[in-house]
């Protein structure tokens, strides 16, 4: 299992909000750039870049930022927030994006997704961020009544490179990851998930990387607040 820092951007700067809120927002760094190449050098083989304003606003706002770190480092950068057509996606790929992850369209534009998947193979990731076993969309300012397994299990024949999976309650709140969701999810559908929400220690990490079929765990704040050591981590979960 990869252990893969995360960079949330807005308005060109590192930040973490709780539950997706905007009013409830920690300013960490001024230089995502920085940041990234800190990650890899301890030791990270992939990060995980959201462009927050881009998620409401539907369209790419931090392009600028994303394009900086991916001209500084050379390990995988995945991307989502804001992507919403081919035309996006072909532009975040074209800024040196090894993986986008589609996240609202997955739910209001399926067929469009699934045009984006076969376009790019191996390339397109499905962001499904839900709560109460629900997905939200729109930067998670709107909860529809879409069934998490239900839609991941409509994409299994598109082979989506992967599924984050974000459960919203515990995002940015140091509560510990939802286990058993994350599990049901990992068991119930062929492609592969990344974790994400919730890890507050090294120990939420191990946790998840005992969930068979899971190829990853993000975490944000526990590294941003020095919970969490990235190069002990590492160390630890991907060296088992």
């Amino acid at each position: 299992m990869l252990v893969i820092p995360a960079i949330d951007l807005h308005n060109s700067q590192v930040v973490r909000l709780q539950q997706g809120a905007f009013d409830k927002v920690t300013l960490y760094n001024r230089d995502p750039a920085g940041v990234a190449k800190a990650w890899q050098e301890a030791g990270a083989k992939r990060i995980h870049v959201v462009d927050l304003d881009g998620s409401v606003q539907g369209k790419g706002v931090n392009t600028p930022a994303i394009k900086a770190i991916c001209n500084l480092v050379d390990v995988d950068v995945e991307v989502g927030g804001g992507i919403r057509s081919e035309e996006d996606a072909a532009r975040m790929i074209d800024l040196g994006v090894t993986f986008i992850i589609l996240g609202t369209m997955v739910v209001d534009d399926r067929k469009g997704a699934k045009r984006i998947i076969e376009r790019f193979p191996g390339r397109v990731a499905i962001g499904i961020d839900a709560i109460g076993g629900k997905v939200a969309i729109h930067g998670w300012q709107d909860i529809t009544d879409v069934d998490v397994i239900d839609l991941a299990r409509y994409y299994e024949e598109a082979h989506p490179a992967f599924i984050v999976y974000t459960d919203i309650k515990r995002d940015g709140m140091l509560t510990g990851p939802n286990i058993d969701a994350t599990a049901s999810l990992a068991r119930k559908v062929d492609i592969p998930v990344v974790a994400s929400g919730g890890v507050s220690s090294i120990e939420d990490l191990v946790a998840l990387n005992n969930i068979p079929h899971l190829v990853g765990a993000i975490t944000g704040k526990a590294l941003y607040e020095g919970r969490i050591d990235l190069k002990e981590a590492i160390s630890r979960i991907e060296q088992r």
